[in-house]
Parts: structure tokens; sequence; C-alpha cells
């Protein structure tokens, strides 16, 4: 039980973590990565489950 509150924790910090890096981008440094400010976080949520 225990591992698994550790597992999702992890996943959340890194879910976070994304959303906080992308989040301090520019909008321009976001169109040049082909992501709009409003697709933060799904691809956050994409690479966490990855």
């Amino acid at each position: 039980m225990f591992d698994s509150f550790v597992d999702g924790y992890r996943q959340w910090r890194n879910f976070r973590d994304t959303v906080d890096e992308l989040s301090s981008l520019s909008n321009r440094d976001l169109a040049d990565l082909g992501i709009s400010r409003s697709d933060i976080p799904q691809v956050a949520r994409e690479s966490v489950s990855k």
C-alpha cells in the first residue's frame, strides 16, 4: 500500500514539475515546440503516463 502511495506521489510530482517548466516558457518558445498554453496539462499527463 505504501509503495502505491509513493508511486502516485512521484507521478503527481513529475506532472507538476512538467507543468511548471512548460508554464515558465514564453508563448513563442511553446509555439516552437508545437504546444499551446492550453495543451500544457495534457502534455504533462502524457509525459507522466509513459
